[in-house]
């Protein structure tokens, strides 16, 4: 049988026959997203299902589980993803960075009792985010279309065949008992989905979730792909923000401003699936 996170990704084939959303009055089509039809149709049932049944499990989640715990869930389903970490900082050439994260990665291990306590990050080992969509990235590979994915969220092309590729470097991977694999794999998607828990009223009170998402998925990917560098293929703008009128000839030119990176929207975690 097909490993299930391989499996959930190959559901956008659903979405093309179910529905497809219609776009928004006076919209302008995004050149990363050619696919927005149909993305748009997978957010819509994300977001249902986001809404009727994870929310109310992630409530109850942090209110019966106490925060040291989940503190040290997090912790623990952190470390053992890790090995993807040091891999692409090595693909990358990052050896400094590996060497850090080989460190930190053996300290809470041994004195973090498998990754439920963090002593790394007080023996001053930085926590790096790295994976093979960055990876590839980095080596000049174009991030593709945008993809909305039922129940996982947002990806781009490339970003959803880095997952894939990190999958293997992970050492659950390598579990022998089926069950136990997909156990843990809800286990961290849940851990995953509770962190993101406080982004939920930012994301409801946009005037276009999706836009508003696509947009700090897309932003916070490319800041990792280039370790926050500036560069020249950076069209972010705010989707809810209004175009400036045109300059009068005589003003001068300005560059166009640098947006920040969203923090909590995405990065090291998958967007909640809205």
């Amino acid at each position: 049988m097909p490993r299930l996170p391989r499996a959930l990704f190959a559901l956008p084939l659903l979405a093309l026959l179910t529905a497809c959303a219609t776009l928004p009055a006076n919209h302008t089509p995004d050149p990363r997203d050619p696919l927005e039809r149909v993305n748009r149709g997978t957010f819509a049932f994300n977001q249902t299902l986001d809404k009727a049944v994870l929310r109310p499990v992630v409530r109850g989640y942090k209110k019966v589980t106490p925060k040291f715990v989940r503190t040290g869930i997090s912790n623990f389903f952190s470390n053992a993803e890790y090995p993807v970490v040091m891999v692409n900082n090595l693909l990358q050439a990052k050896f400094g960075p590996a060497a850090n994260d080989l460190g930190r990665f053996l300290l809470n291990t041994t004195l973090g009792i498998g990754g439920l306590l963090d002593p790394a990050t007080a023996a001053g080992f930085d926590r790096n985010n790295e994976d093979f969509g960055q990876t590839l990235g980095r080596w000049g590979v174009a991030p593709g279309p945008y993809l909305m994915v039922p129940l996982l969220g947002p990806y781009t092309l490339r970003d959803g065949i880095g997952s894939l590729a990190d999958d293997f470097a992970e050492p659950r991977h390598y579990l022998e008992d089926d069950s136990t694999r997909y156990a843990l794999w809800a286990a961290g998607q849940l851990d995953r989905r509770a962190g993101l828990s406080e982004t939920d009223a930012i994301i409801d009170r946009a005037g276009d979730p999706y836009a508003f998402v696509r947009s700090a998925y897309l932003q916070r990917r490319q800041y990792l792909v280039t370790d926050g560098a500036v560069t020249d293929e950076l069209p972010f703008e705010d989707p809810l923000e209004e175009e400036d009128p045109p300059a009068e000839d005589s003003a001068p030119e300005t560059p166009p401003r640098q947006p920040e990176p969203v923090e909590g929207i995405a990065g090291d975690t998958p967007i909640p699936p809205q």
